[in-house]
């Protein structure tokens, strides 16, 4: 009896050595990694690497993740939510939504590589005549909802222009209800992300008056950004997403009119209107998060003096560069 007992203590041991070893060799807790992105040329990136099977094939061969899939976000205040609540792991997101998340409700959230930059457009009525920018006053104008990059750029330049925004009357719209709300004349003009300036002047809807980089010339827009959580816990995970977007971004650049192509599988829109977005829009793909820094910090003022924060963001806050840093430095 005492032998029998004496050899279960020793294969408990055993197992338990064993089981400690494991842990010890490295073991990572598993995640399905959800990306998030909106149906804009902005994020062109990732649906070449979407298409290209970049996502699934090289993330899903790291032992710790176990499955990749996308969802599709209107704009990126819903967005930023979606990440904050780690409904989502990764997002391609504008830079100005992070800031009210951070800033306002506390989510650690870190901004990992620049997706693009301009690439807006201010777009009025076909029969209209645009003068100066006090032109908007008295007037309705349709962009994303407040604390996207669309409204912090357009509240901003307005200001910037002696324009009095208690006179202009800013909606807060998805891309296509502002679409439908210029055509039908409920509002007299939209501010969006291409591919809608191209999409509702090719329908003869409206005209555009001006490209956000003449607003803020080379502002930052899009981003690459994952929770601290997600840094923490699967730092490899985090690696491999960044060395994704920056060899997609280089591919985007080099190969438009294919990247069009898969843009157009992704998404449903026409090839033939994402290939007059990236001819007509004033936007560059990039990945590089130096690049962005400055307009980044700029907007999180921005949205501080308008008193849409309770405080203003550093760039430590919003950043970490060193997953960038690291890839390019090693190629």
């Amino acid at each position: 009896m005492k032998k029998i007992m004496f050899i279960s203590l020793s294969l408990l041991l055993i197992a338990a050595v064993a089981f400690s070893g494991c842990l010890n060799s490295g073991d990572k807790e598993t995640t399905d990694v959800v990306i998030g992105y909106q149906p804009s040329t902005h994020q062109m990136a990732y649906t070449s690497a979407k298409e290209l099977g970049w996502w699934s094939d090289n993330l899903t061969k790291m032992d710790e993740v176990t499955k990749v899939s996308d969802k599709s976000f209107p704009s990126g205040p819903s967005e930023a939510t979606s990440l904050a609540s780690n409904a989502i792991q990764v997002a391609y997101i504008g830079a100005a939504p992070l800031i009210p998340a951070v800033a306002q409700n506390n989510a650690d959230l870190k901004i990992i590589a620049a997706v693009q930059i301009n690439g807006s457009g201010l777009v009025i009525p076909t029969n209209a005549t645009y003068t100066d920018p006090t032109y908007f006053e008295g007037k309705k104008i349709a962009t994303f909802p407040p604390g996207s990059i669309q409204d912090t750029l357009l509240k901003q330049w307005l200001t910037d222009n002696g324009v009095d925004l208690s006179k202009v009357e800013i909606k807060g719209m998805d891309s296509g209800e502002a679409q439908t709300s210029l055509k039908a004349g409920s509002v007299d003009a939209v501010f969006l992300p291409h591919p809608a300036p191209s999409i509702i002047v090719k329908a003869g809807d409206g005209k555009v008056i001006m490209d956000s980089g003449e607003m803020s010339p080379d502002h930052a827009c899009c981003v690459l950004a994952v929770s601290q959580k997600f840094i923490d816990e699967h730092p490899d995970v985090v690696a491999e997403i960044v060395k994704i977007h920056v060899d997609a971004t280089k591919y985007t650049n080099e190969n438009p009119e294919t990247a069009a192509k898969y843009y157009a599988n992704v998404t449903g829109v026409s090839e033939d209107i994402i290939l007059s977005s990236i001819n007509e829009w004033d936007g560059a793909w990039v990945s590089d998060p130096h690049l962005i820094e400055e307009y980044v910090v700029a907007y999180a003022k921005s949205q501080y003096e308008q008193g849409l924060v309770p405080r203003q963001l550093t760039s430590e806050e919003l950043f970490d560069m060193s997953f960038y840093d690291a890839y390019v430095n090693k190629k």
